[in-house]
């Protein structure tokens, strides 16, 4: 899988809307391959990236239903809840290790670096940093019980470079650069659970852990 990452010249504002500029001129990516059986609830997941010298800028829209948001903090456990996930290595190198950035539908984090998948090194990032990682999102943060009837939602946050290069080598993102990317949608302890993936993982059982699947991020 191919992702091109288009340079901004003006970041967005930053306020969660997938229609406005710059994102309503960047294509989409679609998050739709299945781990394991094929789940009852399949929402589409599309997501848009893109840079500038500052920062990688991301926003997420999901069609759901079943939506859940329970982890008040950051760095619970928010794969539990309805969320969509970023997990890359900056650098063309996925031996090098990786960012994984999971952020529930109300706008909460869990941000680590692992150099291993499933190791017990893995760098947790202290809260005081991941507030640097400015979000926006169009629900509340807090849904108990879940909404079970149709809707979508947004997430959209904004990751400084310089925060990276404070856990691992860092290719700067210019033209022709590559990073190694998935980008993944997961509700594991909702109603309807289900785990999807960008670029494809070929495992019976869900596993988002799994760099050498990483797909291409080449930046423009």
């Amino acid at each position: 899988m191919l992702c091109k990452v288009k340079r901004l010249v003006d970041p967005p504002k930053g306020d969660a809307d997938w229609n406005k500029s710059p994102w309503k001129d960047i294509p989409s990516e679609l998050i739709q391959n299945y781990m394991g059986k094929k789940p009852d609830h399949l929402p589409k997941a599309e997501v848009k990236i893109a840079y500038d010298d500052t920062s990688i800028y991301v926003i997420f829209r999901v069609e759901d239903r079943y939506v859940r948001a329970v982890a008040a903090e950051h760095q619970d456990n928010v794969c539990t809840d309805s969320c969509v996930e970023f997990f890359f290595t900056p650098d063309p190198d996925v031996s090098k290790g990786y960012f994984n950035i999971e952020m529930n539908c109300g706008g909460t984090m869990l941000f680590h670096f692992q150099s291993i998948p499933w190791k017990k090194d893995k760098i947790v990032i202290p809260k005081s940093e991941c507030n640097k990682i400015k979000c926006t999102h169009s629900l509340p943060r807090i849904i108990d019980p879940e909404i079970e009837e149709p809707i979508i939602w947004t997430v959209e946050y904004n990751i400084p470079i310089s925060l990276l290069k404070k856990y691992c080598k860092v290719t700067t993102p210019e033209e022709k650069s590559i990073w190694r990317a998935n980008f993944y949608k997961c509700a594991d302890k909702t109603s309807h659970p289900h785990w999807l993936t960008w670029s494809p993982i070929d495992l019976p059982k869900p596993n988002f852990h799994v760099p050498q699947s990483f797909g291409i991020l080449e930046f423009e």
